[in-house]
C-alpha cells in the first residue's frame, strides 16, 4: 500500500547526491516522497523527479538552543500538517530535531548516522550535550542505521540508542553501473592525484598540500588536484583565498565543483582522502574504487573500511603529511599493471560489499517493518 515518506536532511544537495536511488525506488513503488531541507539549486531537480519539496531552513554550523528549539517546532508543525507515515533522517540536526518532532506525533523514524563529524573527535561539554540530545531523540526510533561498526559501538557503549534497533549498512552505497570501470593507462610522467571532498581541514586537505609540496621537488610533473565545495558552513572550512594561494604557488589545481564526478575520477591515477574527520563511509572513496582507481586514505573510522591494505590501496597515519607523502610516492613507483590490478580489486570489493542495492533493500525493508502494526520501537532512558 502506498505511503508518504518524509526525508529530512541539512541540504537539498545531500538528498540529490546521496539518496537519489532510494527516492526513485520509493516513487516507483507508488509512494509519495516529501523532502524537507534548506533551499538550494538542487531543490528544483528534486521536484522534477516528482518529489514534494518543503523548504526548511536550518543553521548547520554550531548549536544555538533558541534556533534549534524553533527548528524542532517548525518540523513538528510540518509533520502535523503533512502527516507522513514514516520519517527518514540524515545528518546530525535532522537526526536529533526531526526525531523529537516526529516522535511527539507518534510517527516512526528511521535514522542514519553518517559519521560523527568533528563533535566526536575530542570530548568536551559540547560533545556531552550532543550525546544527551541523541539519547533523547532516538529513544523511540524504529531503526538506526550506522555506516560503520566503530560509530555504532560509540552509540551503544554510551547508551545513546537501544541495541535492538541498530544495524550497520555499507555507507550510502555506490551505483556500480554509473560508476563503471574507467579506461586505464596514463602517462606516468604526469601522474595525477585527486582529492575529492568538501574542502575542510579535517578532510586532510592541509596534509595533502604539504605532501604535494614535498613531492613536487622530486617529481615536478606530478599533478595534485582538489575537487569539491569551498566556503561551506563549517568551522573547519578552508577559504577560497587559501586555495588560491596554493594554486598560485603551483602546488595544486582546483577543479571546482561538478555533478559529474565520474570524469575527474576516471582521469586520475590515484584518489586520495587523508581525512581524520569521523566519516561514515566516504562516498568519494566508494566511487573512486568503483571506477577502478587505487586509493590512499587514512586508518581512520569510516575511511579504513574502503581499503584493504596493499590490495586496493594504501592506508596512512592521520594528520601525518610525511607518511602520506611516503604512501603517495610508493603508489607512483608501482608499475602500471600493479596499479591496474589494485583498481580492479577495489571494484570487485565495491560490487561485493558496497553496491547501493544493499542499502536500498535494507531501507525498503525497514520502512515496511516500521509501518507494521504493533511494531516495537526501541526505548532508552533520557
Amino acid at each position: 500500500m502506498p505511503n508518504t515518506v518524509a526525508i529530512v536532511a541539512n541540504t537539498s544537495w545531500y538528498v540529490f547526491n546521496f539518496r537519489a536511488a532510494l527516492i526513485r525506488n520509493l516513487l516507483n513503488d507508488g509512494n509519495e516522497v516529501i523532502v524537507l531541507a534548506p533551499y538550494d539549486r538542487y531543490a528544483e531537480e528534486l521536484q522534477r523527479w516528482g518529489v514534494r519539496y518543503c523548504a526548511t531552513s536550518m543553521h548547520n554550523n554550531g548549536t544555538n538552543p533558541l534556533r534549534d528549539l524553533a527548528l524542532t517546532y517548525k518540523l513538528y508543525r510540518l509533520f502535523r500538517c503533512e502527516r507522513p507515515d514514516v520519517v527518514l533522517t540524515y545528518t546530525i540536526k535532522p537526526n536529533i530535531y526531526a526525531s523529537v518532532a516526529a516522535g511527539a506525533l507518534g510517527i516512526p523514524v528511521i535514522n542514519n548516522v553518517s559519521g560523527l563529524g568533528t563533535l566526536f573527535i575530542e570530548s568536551g561539554p559540547v560533545t556531552r550535550l550532543v550525546q544527551r540530545m541523541y539519547r533523547i531523540a532516538m529513544r523511540r526510533s524504529a531503526k538506526v542505521f550506522f555506516q560503520n561498526n566503530d560509530d555504532m559501538a560509540v552509540f551503544l557503549d554510551a547508551g545513546l540508542v537501544h541495541p535492538g534497533v541498530t544495524e550497520r549498512i555499507p555507507g550510502s552505497g555506490v551505483d556500480t553501473g554509473r560508476f563503471a570501470l574507467a579506461e586505464a593507462g596514463r602517462n606516468s610522467k604526469h601522474f595525477t592525484f585527486l582529492l575529492p571532498a568538501r574542502l575542510l581541514w579535517h578532510k586532510g586537505v592541509g596534509e595533502f598540500v604539504a605532501a604535494a609540496k614535498a613531492l613536487k621537488t622530486k617529481y615536478p610533473h606530478t599533478r595534485f588536484q582538489l575537487l569539491g565545495f569551498l566556503d561551506v558552513a563549517n568551522r573547519s572550512a578552508i577559504t577560497r583565498a587559501q586555495v588560491e594561494v596554493w594554486v598560485h604557488e603551483g602546488l595544486v589545481e582546483y577543479l571546482g565543483v561538478t555533478d559529474n564526478v565520474v570524469e575527474p575520477l576516471g582521469a586520475a591515477d590515484c584518489v586520495v582522502l587523508p581525512s581524520y574527520y569521523r566519516e561514515g563511509v566516504p562516498r568519494s572513496l566508494l566511487e573512486a574504487a568503483s571506477v577502478g582507481k587505487p586509493i590512499i586514505t587514512t586508518h581512520s573510522v569510516g575511511c579504513k573500511e574502503v581499503v584493504d591494505e596493499g590490495v586496493n590501496g594504501f592506508l596512512c597515519a592521520p594528520r601525518d603529511a610525511e607518511d602520506l607523502a611516503a604512501k603517495m610516492e610508493r603508489m607512483m613507483n608501482l608499475s602500471q599493471s600493479e596499479r591496474i590490478t589494485m583498481g580492479l580489486r577495489g571494484r570487485e570489493k565495491m560490487i561485493r560489499e558496497f553496491d547501493e542495492r544493499f542499502v536500498i533493500d535494507r531501507y525498503m525493508s525497514a520502512i515496511q517493518e516500521a509501518l507494521t502494526p504493533h511494531a516495537v520501537f526501541g526505548v532508552t532512558t533520557a
